[in-house]
């Protein structure tokens, strides 16, 4: 095996909900834990003064140099220190990174993490009180690893599609209509599939809600469960209303062996791909497919030397159910199969970015279960947009080395589409939502096609509109969209 072949070693999860939220470890501690555990998951707790570089994932927390705080915390002194941007995709694109910088021998011992603390925060301040946080003293701020990109346009955002809230359960109008469904059918089809994910949350330990629920109870509105955007009860949304942390260890294969750490411990990254959608929703060319996905998924395959046919276990990022259909159909997995190795981020939880970084570590777990079997974790950030296929197994890559390619060049070759903010006239529903707050339906945010084929936005707030939309499938139905993009039936 060549010495510089890519393992990761260690994986640590934290989670926390205490009855006084002033006793609330702060995130930067969060993640030492988290470290510390993944450490000891490692066999090995020396490995922590080997460290070479600390990557955190960026939280909702002010720390302007997070890994310099978690080294002190757990007596490393990391060479180096660094920050993601925002975005899902970011754990398995930061382990694409990481694998290629051990395997170019830059560095030997790195730890990735991330944690969120929003639950106790929030209740802290409730109750008058504030979680202390670790100055950073006089340190200068971590180097950032990747840029910060908008995902929404001025358009966007004033036309109400600024929140993943308002955008992914018009996608999941969209896919309803793509597929032909009723939506009866289709409500009872994705809510089976988030029981399917509540079952496998239930089992979880470091899941944030372990309450069984039936498809019935996740898909029937009530005081508990209300509907937020339709067709998406509060159980099909993301939940970031936690406090969660993950870390894994990367290191070398010459380094594993140096630390002792058991070859049992050992899971190897085969390949992984980064990719991007159009940065903007408005330029999608639909918003049932991802060729960003189907290109980076047939790529890693590609590079590992496997196929679809070979993926035993799988993690689809999953913060709404039109995100996890897109990536199944795009990468060919059946929805009948098991999708989740940790319960998606409605009940394992989503803390914000990090969410895919407990996904790898839950994978780690399973593939050590199951040796030789091979394991999938897809990143997604921002609105289906930014990509990161990973694969792992507890066997060496097939094809030598841990393999990595940016697609986005084959990805830029597919089809877009041009929008305008100034039509008004006719149109032709394209797909739809309809936002709701604890009296009802409060607003229907609609897209809809020209007769050239331009994307426009527009609202309505009219009860009997809005009850028509969901009463029945009116994806390709005639609006007329007036000059202030309010949306009538024409």
């Amino acid at each position: 095996m060549d010495p510089r072949t890519v393992v990761l070693v260690g994986a640590g999860q934290f989670v926390q909900k205490p009855a006084d939220p002033l006793q609330a470890l702060e995130p930067v501690k969060m993640m030492a834990e988290a470290t510390r555990r993944a450490a000891e998951d490692a066999g090995a707790p020396a490995v922590l003064s080997q460290i070479d570089s600390i990557r955190v994932v960026k939280g909702a927390w002010p720390y302007a140099n997070p890994g310099a705080l978690i080294g002190d915390l757990v007596g490393a002194s990391p060479r180096q220190s660094l920050i993601s941007p925002d975005g899902g995709n970011t754990p398995q694109s930061l382990v694409n990174a990481t694998a290629l910088d051990i395997l170019a021998g830059r560095l030997d011992v790195a730890v990735l993490v991330g944690a969120e603390g929003i639950y106790t925060r929030r209740r802290a301040k409730r109750a008058g009180g504030r979680i202390p946080y670790t100055p950073d003293g006089d340190r200068p701020a971590a180097e950032p690893i990747g840029t910060d990109v908008s995902m929404s346009s001025s358009l966007e955002l004033a036309r109400g599609f600024g929140m993943p809230v308002n955008v992914y359960p018009m996608f999941e109008v969209a896919i309803r209509h793509h597929r032909g469904e009723t939506p009866q059918q289709h409500i009872e089809r994705v809510s089976a599939l988030w029981e399917g994910f509540n079952r496998v949350a239930v089992q979880n330990p470091y899941a944030w809600l372990r309450t069984p629920m039936t498809a019935e109870e996740i898909r029937t509105p009530s005081e508990r469960n209300r509907m937020v955007g339709y067709p998406y009860t509060k159980s099909m949304n993301s939940n970031w209303d936690l406090d969660q942390a993950a870390a894994v260890i990367l290191c070398s294969a010459e380094k594993a062996t140096a630390l002792g750490i058991s070859r049992d411990r050992w899971v190897f990254p085969w390949a992984g791909t980064d990719a991007h959608d159009t940065y903007l929703i408005s330029n999608r060319d639909n918003y049932y497919s991802s060729p960003a996905i189907r290109t980076a998924a047939r790529e890693a395959f590609s590079l590992a030397g496997a196929s679809v046919e070979d993926v035993v276990h799988v993690d689809l990022y999953s913060c709404f159910p039109s995100a996890v259909q897109i990536a199944a159909s795009e990468i060919g997995l059946s929805e009948d199969r098991q999708l989740t190795v940790t319960g998606g981020l409605p009940f394992a939880g989503g803390p914000l970015n990090n969410y895919v970084m407990h996904s790898i570590a839950t994978m780690a777990g399973v593939l050590r279960e199951h040796p030789g079997q091979l394991g999938l974790c897809s990143a997604n950030g921002g609105y289906v947009t930014k990509h990161a296929i990973g694969l792992y197994s507890t066997e060496p890559p097939a094809n030598g080395a841990f393999r990595h390619a940016d697609v986005q060049a084959e990805v830029d070759r597919f089809p877009t589409r041009e929008v305008t903010g100034e039509h008004v006239g006719a149109a032709t529903i394209e797909a739809y939502t309809v936002m709701h707050d604890h009296r009802g339906a409060a607003e229907a945010l609609l897209t809809a096609l020209t007769a050239e084929g331009v994307r426009t936005f527009a609202k309505s707030a009219d009860p009997g509109f809005m009850a028509a939309l969901m009463a029945e499938d009116a994806v390709g139905r005639s609006v007329d969209i007036d000059a202030e993009a309010v949306a009538h039936p024409a």
